[in-house]
This record gives C-alpha cells, sequence and structure tokens, in this order.
C-alpha cells in the first residue's frame, strides 16, 4: 500500500461478507464509486481479524478516510483499528459504510442504504455524525482481552447464536435466515446461568439470565430492537437482561423482538450506566459476542467511551434529530 494524503479514500472489502457478495459484488460496487469521483484504493481482507492490521496501518500511513464493504463484523474490526493506531485522534477518522453482510444492525440504525448506488452517494454527501464506543475486557485462553464495539454485545443465549450463525458463515452456509433459524434451534441448548451484574458500582441484578444485551445502538440479529431506547451518543449504555424464560414464552414472542414491545415482558428488565462488571456462576460460565462477532468469557468489564467514532450517516437519520 502506498503513501497517501489525507484525502484519499481506503476501501475495506471483506470478501466474504455476505455469502461472499463482499468478493461477487466488489467490481459493481468499485464502479459506483468511480463514477461519484471517489479517489480510493482498496484492499480485501484474507481472514478474521485481517481488517484491524488493515485499518491500524491505513491509518498510521495517512488516511483519515475508510470505506468499509462488509458486515457488522468488518466494521467492528475497523473500529478496533482506529482506536489501536496512535497517529491521529479517533474522531479524525470518517467512516462509511456499504452492507453487504447479512445483518447490518449498524447501517439500520443509521438508515445507511442497503442499495449499492444509495449507499455511495450517501458517502459521498458525507454526513458526519459521532457516536459513542463501547470498551469490554475479557478473559480467553486463561488471559484477559479488550475489544472496542460500536453497536451491542450480546451474553448468554445471545452469544451462543452468534456463535451459531458465525460457525455457519465459515462453512458458507449464513444468509439473511441464519440468525432466525439458530435463534430457534438454539433454544434446546441453551441452558439458564447465574449472573451478578453491577452498574456504575451498584449491584443491580442477581440471578439466573437467558439473555443479556448491552450497547449503543438499538438493533442486532437483523433488525432485532433488543435496546429499544439506546441513544448513540448519550455517553451512557443502554442493558436489557431477559431472567430465566420458558421456550413457549420466547417463540411467542419473538416477533416483538422487533419492535421493542418485549421489554413489557415480566422477565425482561433495563438498566443504564457508564460502566458494567459482571460476573458468572459458575465462574467462566456466560459467553460474550460484540457486533456479532463471538469472543471469550466471563469476568467481563464494559466501560464507555464517549463520542468517539465519527461515522457518516443517512439522510433519514438525519432527519429523526
Amino acid at each position: 500500500m502506498k503513501a497517501t494524503a489525507e484525502n484519499k479514500w481506503l476501501v475495506i472489502v471483506n470478501p466474504n461478507a455476505g455469502r461472499r457478495k463482499g468478493e461477487k459484488d466488489w467490481n459493481q460496487i468499485a464502479k459506483l464509486l468511480e463514477d461519484e469521483g471517489f479517489d480510493f484504493e482498496h484492499v480485501m481482507t484474507c481472514e478474521r481479524f485481517h481488517a484491524i492490521e488493515i485499518a491500524k496501518e491505513a491509518i498510521e500511513r495517512g488516511y483519515k478516510q475508510i470505506i468499509v464493504v462488509g458486515g457488522d463484523g468488518t466494521l467492528n474490526e475497523v473500529v478496533n483499528g482506529i482506536f489501536q493506531q496512535k497517529k491521529y485522534i479517533t474522531t479524525d477518522i470518517a467512516i462509511g459504510m456499504i452492507t453487504v453482510g447479512t445483518g447490518n444492525d449498524w447501517g439500520r440504525m443509521y438508515q445507511v442504504p442497503f442499495d449499492y448506488d444509495k449507499a455511495v452517494k450517501t458517502i459521498c454527501k458525507g454526513r458526519k455524525v459521532i457516536q459513542d464506543a463501547g470498551k469490554v475486557n475479557y478473559h480467553i485462553d486463561g488471559k484477559e482481552e479488550s475489544r472496542y464495539f460500536a453497536n451491542m454485545a450480546g451474553m448468554g443465549y445471545d452469544a451462543l447464536v452468534a456463535q451459531k450463525t458465525n460457525a455457519m458463515k465459515e462453512k458458507g452456509r449464513g444468509g439473511p435466515m441464519a440468525y432466525f433459524y439458530n435463534l430457534l434451534t438454539g433454544l434446546y441448548q441453551y441452558k439458564s446461568t447465574y449472573l451478578e451484574i453491577e452498574v456504575d458500582g451498584e449491584c443491580v441484578f442477581e440471578n439466573d439470565i437467558f439473555s443479556m444485551s448491552l450497547g449503543i445502538c438499538k438493533y442486532n440479529g437483523g433488525g432485532m430492537m433488543q435496546l429499544p431506547h439506546a441513544v448513540p451518543d448519550d455517553g451512557i449504555f443502554d442493558i436489557t437482561v431477559v431472567e430465566k424464560i420458558s421456550k413457549f414464552r420466547v417463540l411467542r414472542n419473538i416477533k416483538n423482538l422487533y419492535d421493542g414491545s418485549f421489554e413489557h415482558l415480566k422477565e425482561v428488565k433495563m438498566f443504564r450506566g457508564k460502566s458494567v462488571n459482571i460476573v458468572s456462576r459458575p465462574k467462566n460460565s456466560i459467553f460474550l459476542e460484540t457486533d456479532g462477532e463471538s469472543l471469550g468469557h466471563s469476568p467481563l468489564r464494559f466501560s464507555i467511551v464517549p463520542k468517539s467514532i465519527c461515522l457518516i450517516a443517512g439522510k433519514k437519520y438525519f432527519r429523526e434529530k
């Protein structure tokens, strides 16, 4: 990759996103970018976490404008690359999104069009907003690791569904229905886990949980509104905990996840805060995913990074504001 001026764009393409739509549709997307006059270079990711290194290296070479051609997982990696680089403050780096993944929940939050031509035009207009980021410290292979995220973290049943969906993607069997399929089949594998949850230094929950979501934006799982009241730039995590619940009630209320009305169930508890600590019983028994990417296990420590990600949003998002 050549050293470039700060006004050039780097396009990071995940060829495997959306059942290899990233690869299949790249020439079409590149032509649209060229037609709109973008001065860009592109790099294809080769493996998981590769986009972290690509973004970090590119920014240290001078890039300040990045387009992600992929899904929420690719975006997550680029965000982590932005936080790892040392050349600029994180909000100096602008992120545009052309969604080719299967979930695309971050783009849904900001009304980023799914149509490639409209997505390119959205980036061209450059309506920038600043949102918060989350940081989580988790454990894997006996070590503590950390990860930033732009959308949502899931634990318990949510993490199991993400793990099963990611395994399908690796075998080329992803797609829009993969998450929903695993949402149903995972019911017969998952067992409730006892959690102790501390928010801003106060213990707010001690009980068995079915699932837990924590984050910045509203959607995950391909349009499920698991954090219906989330505001992405208020400097506070929204938290949804679903206590132990019967399989029948889960199946009966799946549709309510898509409009947020599930919050009225008696098993649902909601909290807000800037820092969250989670311990599971038995130890290490709750697993974690962030922005759809499976990571490690408890104990977990979450902290908010206020107004630290610069992104390009769609027109409808601005009308709402």
